[in-house]
């Protein structure tokens, strides 16, 4: 995975990006700056803007102000579809698959505005072996991890160059989250860049390179895992100001080792990596 001391010039850049939805203004004045080989993170609590900033990015809202560039060039007027032929593809919140089609014909679909590359419906099948088998079932009469482990196929198939992922871990159990994640290597070592969007801020920090926190449209926090603390995080996330982050800190019970329980932090233990 390569660093951005090592990596040369920015892939995506969003710069002073502010996005309405009717009247309601979703972000403001937002940017951030994706180098190659990089999983950089957004986390932040529901109604952030964290999803609408990558719909932004793959199109599928028109910002008010404010400009995104891929690979040098500017890409803010450019369709959706555009976009995708582009390399910028993106696995929405919910899955959207097709239904009342297979596993492959929707695999096929993500072919449809596909770039030349590595990934084909045989490689994603590698990647996902138990697909194989079951290429002919509708995905309506799949679990939500297995829809997810399509989803994120589908996108593989268009070969992109980078990866927007939307609440992976939405509404599925630990044990399924973590095998999800645990294609991430694969995906980097085929050369494609992840931007993520996670409610789950220990997963996040376990695979991001870097991280953005945001907070009603705002940027809140911005950093490595390594160079930030807990507390920053938090504080971040909810919008707590010392004296607010010490209410937090204070109403939530240790744990019985010493450590703060919070329901931001699942899986995370004294053994578990740092933030």
């Amino acid at each position: 995975m390569s660093t951005r001391d090592e990596s040369g010039g920015p892939l995506l850049e969003v710069r002073d990006l502010v996005v309405h939805h009717g009247q309601l203004r979703a972000l403001s004045g937002i940017s951030l700056t994706v180098y190659p080989g990089e999983v950089y993170a957004l986390i932040g609590a529901n109604g952030a803007g964290k999803s609408t900033l990558l719909r932004t990015i793959a199109g599928l809202h028109h910002p008010t102000s404010g400009s995104i560039s891929y690979d040098g060039k500017d890409v803010t007027g450019l369709r959706p579809e555009k976009r995708a032929t582009a390399g910028i593809v993106m696995v929405p919140e919910g899955r959207r698959l097709f239904p009342s089609l297979t596993l492959e014909e929707n695999l096929k679909v993500g072919g449809s505005f596909a770039r030349k590359g590595p990934w084909t419906i045989e490689r994603v099948y590698d990647l996902f072996p138990w697909m194989k088998e079951r290429r002919g079932q509708k995905t309506a009469q799949m679990s939500g991890g297995e829809q997810q482990s399509v989803a994120i196929g589908r996108a593989l198939v268009a070969n992109p160059r980078v990866l927007l992922l939307d609440e992976l871990s939405l509404g599925l159990a630990p044990v399924i989250v973590q095998r999800i994640y645990a294609m991430l290597p694969q995906v980097l070592e085929s050369g494609i860049t992840v931007l993520l969007v996670e409610q789950d801020v220990s997963q996040a920090l376990r695979v991001a390179t870097h991280l953005q926190c945001l907070l009603e449209g705002h940027t809140t926090l911005e950093g490595t895992p390594d160079e930030v603390t807990r507390e920053q995080v938090e504080a971040a996330y909810f919008g707590a100001g010392p004296a607010a982050q010490a209410e937090v800190s204070s109403s939530t019970p240790p744990d019985p080792d010493g450590q703060r329980s919070n329901a931001l932090w699942p899986g995370l233990t004294p053994s578990s990596r740092a933030c």
